[in-house]
């Protein structure tokens, strides 16, 4: 096992909430994870190394292995190991799923790039085609109607379903496995065999509103994600306020969170957290924009590694918080490699915001409560018609 500590959703939500990003362009399985750095260390690494285990690692991994030597499932012995640990933030991933895991973290998922939705009829409409993408090649279309996924029909069903089936999740499909979809056009209707490939997402995306106003959206904070946001600041014009998008970011990679906050501090504490009662602390870059208006946006979809860096900005006084509580994930967890390749994660430790507030089971209360119009109201605080106290 590594020294990578994660902020990790239980699997139950993360799996359904990471499918439903894929296919709104974001991530694949594993987005909400927020994979801490070792001290003197930038990025995450992969389990396999030499680590101590944590405490429950231990048992998890000794129930595998023994499974393995009867002949039996080590990924469903660890499942049963895992839910007697009452860790309700734990987590058992086969090698496939976690192999998705860690291409979302460096921004890619394996998928036909296309984005849908259903609509009341329960249709299933394609919204968007990513460039480039095995979609884009085939020539399929916005407004075009998905009707079969390798024959089976999708009409009415939720689009997580329709995801699952589209990405191959029941036998854990690589790029270049394929996947035949049933699409109409008008009057028009065919037939696409497409081969799956591994796609690029934009995580961070940047427009601009009136008066000069640059919105920063973060989906997910992926390899290089801190950075853009840095960029994006660097780029917004002198004194013009700035919203930081992250409502329904689910988390990501700590490192990249801590980045992206040193765009707006002067160095200093972005969060404190614990592994097995070691304390250990995360700290901004100096020479970080302080001056200008700064809004962030949450909802109950804000997670993990975004409400670590939810909190830092409010902690330290920098951002009006704007829309409704956080979800409350703030449990650390490490991964450990099964005898099958197959991976378990269990909570080892927690984070606090600089001001020492907990954050996971409680989210982070916004400065200003706001359930429908939040851009709007964002701009009204940062023109100064608004009171953001």
């Amino acid at each position: 096992m590594s020294g990578r500590e994660l902020f990790c959703q239980p699997r139950r939500v993360r799996r359904v909430a990471a499918l439903t990003l894929v296919f709104a362009g974001l991530l694949v399985t594993g987005a909400a994870t927020g994979a801490f750095p070792d001290p003197g260390q930038a990025e995450r690494k992969t389990p396999g190394g030499t680590a101590r285990p944590a405490a429950g690692h231990d048992d998890v991994a000794k129930a595998a292995a023994e499974a393995m030597a009867d002949g039996k499932s080590p990924m469903e012995a660890a499942e049963r190991a895992v839910s007697r640990s009452g860790d309700r933030w734990a987590a058992v991933y086969s090698e496939g799923e976690y192999q998705e895991f860690e291409e979302a973290l460096d921004g890619q998922y394996t998928g036909v790039g296309l984005w849908a939705r259903r609509e009341r009829d329960g249709r299933i409409e394609v919204t968007k085609v990513q460039a480039g993408s095995p979609a884009a090649t085939a020539g399929i279309r916005k407004g075009d109607r998905l009707r079969r996924v390798d024959g089976s029909d999708v009409d009415g069903r939720p689009v997580t379903d329709v995801v699952s089936l589209l990405r191959g999740d029941a036998t854990d499909a690589r790029v270049g496995t394929t996947v035949t979809l049933g699409l109409e056009r008008g009057t028009h209707a065919w037939t696409e065999t497409l081969r799956r490939a591994l796609l690029s997402t934009d995580s961070v995306t940047v427009r601009k509103l009136s008066a000069g106003i640059t919105v920063i959206r973060i989906s997910a904070f992926t390899k290089g994600s801190g950075e853009l946001v840095r960029e994006a600041v660097r780029q917004a014009p002198a004194g013009a306020g700035i919203v930081l998008d992250l409502r329904g970011n689910s988390g990501g990679l700590v490192s990249e969170a801590v980045t992206a906050a040193s765009a707006f501090l002067d160095g200093g504490l972005v969060a404190t957290y614990d592994v097995d009662g070691s304390q250990r602390a995360l700290h901004a870059d100096a020479g970080g924009d302080t001056a200008r208006p700064l809004v962030a946006l949450v909802d109950g979809g804000t997670m993990s590694a975004a409400e670590m860096l939810t909190g830092a900005l409010q902690d330290r006084g920098r951002a009006v918080v704007l829309g409704s509580r956080t979800f409350g994930k703030g449990s650390v967890q490490m991964p450990t490699r099964l005898p099958d390749g197959s991976v378990a994660e269990l909570t080892v430790g927690h984070y606090r915001t600089p001001c020492g507030h907990t954050v996971d089971g409680r989210g982070i209360t916004p400065d200003l409560e706001v359930s429908s119009g939040a851009l709007e109201r964002a701009e009204t605080v940062l023109s100064g018609l608004g009171d953001p106290s």
